[in-house]
């Protein structure tokens, strides 16, 4: 028979052994050194000229100093009852390397920091496909590209893939300085837009990527931003995550980096909806907002291209409607800009080897639409309405200032149809900013197409260069 004074003698020195361990955990806990997440780190940019946070991790209400080194200035903030800190800070004009220094008594320092623009690169595999290419894939140019790569003011922030349930608070990635071997495997759009943003700039950029091939948009959005799209199913929980379950990529691999200053956000990605295009603008607009909304801005520029051409060998006839969405959504998402890209593509691959054409009309719309260059095109000719007269198709575009050009070559693309919704081949003249269209298969048009096909190639620019984006002028 066990005694109150046998339990003594055995339950006391465990219940000393309980408390010495709970109290070393609480002493552990309340002197815990700062911790910082990935992206703010050694070789990092952080965005000019703005009030930029910084966060982390310490002690239970700990006392954080943190300084600037850009301006000598001294930023005190505390951790709360978990250990998490965040504070704001201002940075200069486009400069460096500074260093940012953290002392809660213990110091860590950040070093080789630089000043200037911030962009963050995302979407599935066309924006994924990096300089070195995919297999038996090349990227255009790639050699000639790396061999300009070795540059002190890009830096390249390349996010591993990843999935979650929940947000993530961090990541595992590291800053690089753009070099032949660091730009390899990064995104050869995010790469190339970087690389001539700075030399255009004359300011260090840094380049987020967080992209994934084969993903839907439905994984790259909040939660809380599905909540329009009745038939998108949220994951139970303890579910198991793919990378396409609904809202995996970004609590794995947008939230990590959510609010770090930058200027704006590049998206390449479509093709995994081509299934179904109905609701592809809403849900673009929805994702936006949402990100916008964990960046606790909601003007940042969101700058997206079109899916590629290409023979897409499963629901080929889904395709142009996903792009007419694609367009669609540029009216319903604010400060936003859409790339056209019916004149990059590949008939046989869906990832075409031309990402510098894609990279510079991304170039543009930065430059153009957010850094306000003058002289700098940056919109495509855009479908406004039509009109018949006799068998003639008489359209109208806008962003089209200097009228069209094919570069000598014959019009190309255009279809037409009368009460029987066939549509036939047609001829083409260009007038100013005036397109007419004719066939002789059609003796009363209705209807105009141009491009809309899954490999809808047309040849039609205005005279910057940039293509007529694909349209239909029925609602068929």
């Amino acid at each position: 028979m066990i005694t109150k004074d046998h339990f003594k003698l055995y339950m006391m020195p465990k219940l000393k052994l309980y408390i010495l361990i709970a109290s070393l955990c609480l002493t552990f806990k309340a002197s815990a050194g700062i911790k910082l997440p990935a992206v703010l780190s050694d070789h990092m940019v952080l965005q000019q000229k703005s009030s930029v946070p910084l966060w982390g991790e310490a002690g239970t209400n700990a006392t954080i100093d943190i300084t600037t080194s850009w301006n000598k200035k001294v930023y005190r903030t505390k951790a709360d009852a978990g250990g998490k800190w965040r504070l704001m800070v201002q940075t200069p004009s486009a400069g460096g390397p500074y260093n940012i220094t953290f002392t809660d008594g213990k110091v860590v320092q950040l070093t080789d920091i630089m000043i200037g623009e911030v962009w963050v690169c995302s979407g599935q595999s066309n924006m994924e496909m990096p300089m070195r290419g995919f297999k038996s894939i090349p990227i255009l140019n790639s050699n000639d590209l790396l061999a300009r790569a070795d540059n002190q003011n890009i830096r390249l922030f390349q996010i591993p893939h990843a999935v979650s349930a929940s947000p993530l608070a961090d990541c595992s990635a590291t800053w690089k300085v753009s070099s032949s071997e660091s730009a390899l495997m990064f995104s050869a759009i995010g790469f190339q837009f970087g690389l001539m943003l700075q030399e255009t700039l004359k300011v260090p950029i840094g380049i987020i990527e967080a992209d994934w091939g084969g993903t839907p948009i439905e994984a790259w959005m909040p939660a809380k931003n599905l909540a329009g799209f009745p038939e998108v199913k949220l994951p139970a929980p303890n579910q198991k995550m793919y990378s396409g379950t609904p809202t995996a990529l970004f609590n794995g691999m947008i939230a990590p980096v959510s609010g770090f200053g930058i200027q704006g956000f590049l998206w390449y990605q479509g093709e995994a909806n081509i299934r179904k295009p109905d609701h592809y603008d809403r849900k673009m607009k929805s994702m936006v907002e949402g990100w916008r909304e964990n960046w606790q801005r909601d003007t940042i520029p969101f700058y997206y291209v079109q899916i590629a051409p290409f023979k897409y060998p499963n629901f080929p006839d889904s395709v142009p409607y996903l792009r007419e969405k694609q367009q669609l959504a540029q009216s319903l998402i604010p400060n936003s800009g859409m790339v056209v890209s019916t004149d990059a593509g590949d008939e046989f691959n869906i990832h075409p080897s031309d990402k510098t054409t894609i990279s510079k009309r991304l170039l543009y719309w930065a430059l153009g639409h957010t850094y306000n260059r003058k002289g700098i095109a940056y919109q495509s000719p855009l479908y406004q309405g039509m009109s018949v007269t006799d068998k003639q198709v008489v359209l109208d575009f806008k962003n089209t200032p200097q009228g069209f050009t094919t570069y000598r070559q014959e019009v190309t693309g255009f279809e037409i149809a009368g009460a029987d919704k066939v549509f036939y081949p047609a001829s083409a003249k260009l007038w100013n900013n005036t397109i007419y269209v004719t066939s002789e298969q059609v003796s009363k048009p209705v209807a105009v197409r141009y491009a809309f096909k899954d490999f809808g190639v047309g040849n039609v620019y205005n005279t910057f260069g940039l293509p007529v984006a694909p349209f239909r002028s029925d609602n068929w």
